[in-house]
């Protein structure tokens, strides 16, 4: 075993971390990056040695789009929404009742539920599943945010057409607000006390955090003080969001409280008392599922009981990111240095990844700044020709384990797939690179894991029987293999080249009796006019459905809700499609039979392969299912 050098760039000490040095680096840093960005404003809190280094306020929390003129970022004052970062606070929740002895990490879950769970697998769910991601639940995107006000209530958001489980739980990391959700609610019924009263009293005062909340609406005393959200600095603020299940990403607050949660899990004085003992909050950071269960994934990074492992420098970094439709954040804290770093974004910024960039180039610097080298990242030899073998057995094309499967919107799983392909022999090129979108070429460091060339990130792989199983690549997000029938290669030409023929085929309808009525032609004769009808509606009911269902995934993944009674039309449209291809083969069969014409036959043939190829599209990603609970 050997220890890399320290990263490039690296000269194994960084400036002293010092209130003065942090706010020249923030200062010289984020203001050029909101401009050039479109984002409005950004809040940033950084911690060390037990003490609130600095908190910065930077752009503005109100444009003054509404005509009242713009307010600038105050980091002690202004309210930003935490979304996933509020999944700490949760974490924390369940490890405070664990500690008193009336939870039990291992225990099925159902033990503190009032309703059932689904099941597929016979092991049991356990909070251990739900704080790390691998309870096995397939994502759910309804009701997630909305900005309509209304009712919160957790139990019949949870109860409500729960996502299917299409992993066996401890097995696969699979992102889930349903879980952290659950979480949530078990704290809610095994304490007595609504989530929100209990988080506020034990967490949220408890750590001096007098500004921050769960409540949505926010109580009066803190809703001026909120941020606004912005798709960018240019356009008009959007409304207040109402996350549908608090746990996972309702909380707002502002800077200078964060830094205060960020001295709290390192364990620092603070407030009104530890949230943790010493011994439970260590519990809490570090990793909690091993190979027993995850097998070689568990030598890449790793989920904790709620923090995401984001070492970097040789130094160990636990972190977790947070996402709202308009509000982007990360926390960062290291515990063995005592040292911490929190910004939150109040808009998307013009590009797709601009708030995603930004953010990491914040926490990333900070990091190579100030803790630029620690004990390196140890590197176990692999033989070359080992090395070549694992390579060529991960080449293939990959989704994300954070998917729908029991419904139309697996075919989202089409987008953003990931191509993995052997480079320089026994290297390994990701196109495009884990959250990024650009390539990324990786080689392996261990058996199994694999880490970016010239860069920190790592990857790990679970191969059995000769096929790679998964790769690991953010705690709790993992790469899995597309099944053939599934790929991108024969479900894209299929979809695309049936849509060209039926649209061509409706384009040919008028086309075709113009020029009959120009030329004097006699019309069709009745011969076969049945099938020829019943296989117009088929093409006409599979256009309109293909449309249905684009701009309804559309609306979906904007977090709007569709309703069901307009995902019941699209499908009898699909479904009339589909039965269409019956009459579809009856006129081709009567087209060769009457001798009509090779122009006939051939255009009643692809009509034929057209309607089918599209049928078949329909039922491999499940348009037709009878779930339609997104």
């Amino acid at each position: 075993m050997d220890t890399p050098a320290a990263p490039a760039g690296s000269t194994g000490a960084g400036p002293a971390l010092t209130e003065t040095d942090v706010n020249a680096w923030l200062d010289g840093l984020l203001p050029a990056a909101l401009d050039r960005t479109g984002i409005a404003g950004a809040t940033v809190a950084v911690v060390d040695d037990g003490r609130i280094i600095t908190t910065r306020g930077y752009g503005y929390a109100d444009t003054g789009d509404g005509g009242d003129g713009a307010v600038p970022v105050d980091p002690d004052r202004h309210l930003f929404r935490m979304g996933s970062v509020s999944k700490l606070v949760t974490a924390t929740a369940v490890l405070q009742l664990v500690q008193s002895g009336d939870l039990d990490l291992d225990a099925d879950v159902e033990t503190y539920l009032d309703f059932d769970l689904p099941h597929s697998y016979e092991r049991a769910v356990t909070l251990r599943h739900l704080l790390t991601h691998t309870a096995g639940f397939e994502e759910r995107i309804a009701g997630l945010i909305r900005t309509d006000g209304g009712d919160v209530n957790l139990r019949r958001a949870l109860m409500t057409d729960p996502p299917e489980q299409i992993y066996e739980p401890g097995t696969v990391p699979a992102y889930s607000n349903y879980s952290n959700a659950l979480a949530g609610y078990i704290v809610e019924r095994v304490s007595g006390t609504r989530f929100e009263e209990y988080v506020q009293r034990n967490i949220l005062d408890r750590a001096g955090m007098p500004s921050s909340t769960f409540e949505q609406p926010l109580p009066a005393a803190l809703r001026d003080r909120v941020s606004k959200g912005y798709d960018n600095s240019a356009t008009p603020a959007a409304p207040f969001e109402i996350v549908g299940t608090p746990p996972p990403g309702a909380l707002s607050a502002p800077a200078t409280d964060m830094a205060r949660f960020m001295l709290a899990q390192l364990g620092e004085p603070v407030g009104f008392g530890p949230l943790l003992d010493q011994p439970t909050r260590e519990l809490m950071q570090r990793p909690a599922l091993d190979a027993a269960s995850l097998g070689t994934l568990a030598d890449g990074p790793r989920m904790t009981l709620g923090f995401f492992e984001e070492d970097r420098n040789g130094h160990r970094i636990l972190g977790h990111g947070g996402d709202t439709k308009y509000f982007h954040t990360h926390l960062q804290i290291y515990p063995d240095d005592r040292a911490g770093i929190f910004v939150s974004l109040n808009s998307n910024g013009t590009g797709a990844l601009d708030s995603h960039e930004l953010r990491q180039s914040v926490v990333n610097g900070f990091a190579d700044r100030y803790l630029p080298a620690g004990q390196g990242q140890p590197t176990v030899g692999v033989d070359a020709a080992t090395t070549a073998e694992h390579a060529a057995l991960a080449a293939g094309t990959y989704e994300s384990s954070r998917a729908i499967r029991s419904n139309f919107l697996t075919a989202i799983g089409l987008v953003g797939r990931t191509t993995v392909s052997v480079a320089d022999g026994n290297r390994l090129l990701l196109q495009p690179g884990p959250l990024s979108d650009s390539p990324a070429l990786y080689e392996e460091v261990a058996p199994w894991v694999w880490r970016e060339v010239g860069g920190q990130r790592e990857i790990a792989m679970r191969a059995t029987d000769d096929r790679v199983e998964a790769i690991s690549f953010d705690a709790a997000f993992a790469l899995l293999p597309v099944e053939p029938a599934r790929s991108s290669a024969v479900a894209v030409p299929v979809l695309a080249g049936s849509t060209v023929v039926l649209l061509l085929t409706v384009l040919s309808w008028p086309i075709g009796a113009i020029v009959r009525r120009r030329l004097g032609r006699a019309p069709r004769e009745r011969a076969g006019r049945t099938a020829r009808i019943l296989s117009r509606l088929a093409v006409a009911g599979t256009l309109l459905a293909l449309a249905g269902w684009v701009l309804s995934i559309i609306s979906i993944m904007s977090l709007e809700d569709v309703p069901g009674a307009v995902l019941r039309v699209v499908q009898v449209l699909q479904l009339v499609g589909l039965l269409g291809v019956l009459p579809a083969a009856a006129r081709l069969v009567d087209d060769v039979r009457r001798h009509v014409g090779w122009q006939r036959i051939v255009g009643s043939g692809l009509i034929l392969l057209a309607l089918a190829g599209a049928g078949w599209f329909a039922v491999e990603f499940r348009l037709l299912a009878p779930s339609i609970s997104y």
